[in-house]
């Protein structure tokens, strides 16, 4: 329904026909009022007019079925947007476990984007067809927003923080890609395509031009800033906690206060490391700020990540079962 009106793009999503539908609807109710109210306003207008200069209007007395009926009637409908919109909201909001991985990074004017095997592209995205995909986003001077009318997607994308959003595109095809976020003079420059591809034609782009993986690529940044020299992955005591199987846990700081071992905080820790400082340690990790690029915020988060295999994160599979470690940041 509505595919073909050149109002609406294609549905290339799995979550866009719960859009449009809410969308339908919402319009709907809105064309029925308007012109209801509009009608009833001619109606009573000609109906009740004052037909000469004597003519006294009757008194008019208040109905109270009449009172109970346009309350019930507005609140009902206004109760139904409410929990059909949250049912939508949760369904595009809640990136299924599956999801594959890409790393977004909002630029004036131009999207960066990193797949988890090492592939980089400029205002470009190839993903395959009836897969998740799951973007991490973060920008590198102003306020984006990575908006795709065919996959009803639309995700701010903010600087010093990660946001999220996900889609499941079921059509093949080329569809554009927008930054909806006035971010400067070329913000109408700052667009893009994403190209939703058969699997098997995914994989073969896949295959071609990548240079190693984002933790491989962060496990070199690791050992080029000395980070192994605090953070000791052996198990052997150190000025910084082991980062091994830290990932989704929680983190008690030295004020009593807990903290998840996140993107956001794996970046934060990086960046600011004295902002939220473990209990157990003193706060001598220097900042790294202006030494990494978000490209290399984004290669040694994977790396750590990798440090915790997804089997034993906290609310994966059997560890969900399992107390989360307690964590540590220098």
């Amino acid at each position: 329904m509505g595919t073909d009106l050149p109002l609406f793009p294609v549905q290339a999503s799995s979550v866009a026909p719960s859009v449009d539908h809410l969308v339908y609807f919402l319009l709907a109710v809105a064309v029925f009022f308007s012109v209801g109210i509009f009608l009833s306003i001619f109606y009573f207008a000609i109906r009740y007019r004052r037909r000469s200069e004597s003519e006294v209007p009757a008194p008019v007395e208040g109905i109270m079925s009449l009172e109970i009926l346009w309350s019930v009637i507005p609140f009902g409908l206004t109760m139904i947007m409410f929990a059909w919109g949250a049912t939508v909201f949760f369904e595009i909001s809640r990136p299924p476990d599956d999801a594959q991985q890409i790393y977004v990074i909002g630029k004036q004017w131009m999207w960066k984007l990193q797949h988890m095997e090492g592939q980089r592209e400029i205002n470009e995205l190839h993903i395959p067809v009836g897969q998740a995909v799951k973007l991490t986003m973060t920008s590198e001077d102003v306020i984006h927003d990575f908006f795709v009318p065919a996959f009803r997607t639309k995700a701010d994308v903010l600087p010093g923080r990660y946001t999220t959003t996900w889609f499941k595109p079921v059509r093949p095809g080329k569809y554009h890609l927008f930054c909806s976020q006035y971010c400067g003079t070329n913000h109408y420059a700052m667009i893009g395509w994403v190209y939703v591809m058969e699997p098997q034609d995914y994989q073969a782009w896949l295959s071609g031009g990548a240079t190693g993986s984002l933790a491989s690529s962060g496990e070199k940044l690791f050992q080029t800033f000395a980070c192994a020299n605090c953070h000791h992955l052996s198990g052997a005591p150190g000025r910084g906690p082991d980062l091994r199987n830290l990932y989704g846990t929680d983190v008690e700081l030295a004020d009593g206060a807990h903290v998840k071992f996140d993107e956001d905080y794996i970046r934060e820790s990086i960046l600011n490391p004295s902002a939220k400082v473990a209990k157990g340690y003193q706060p001598i990790m220097p900042t790294f700020q202006g030494l990494v690029t978000e490209e290399n915020l984004l290669q040694l988060i994977e790396y750590i990540k990798s440090l915790t295999p997804k089997e034993a994160r906290p609310g994966v599979g059997a560890a969900a079962a399992t107390p989360a470690r307690k964590s540590a940041k220098q």
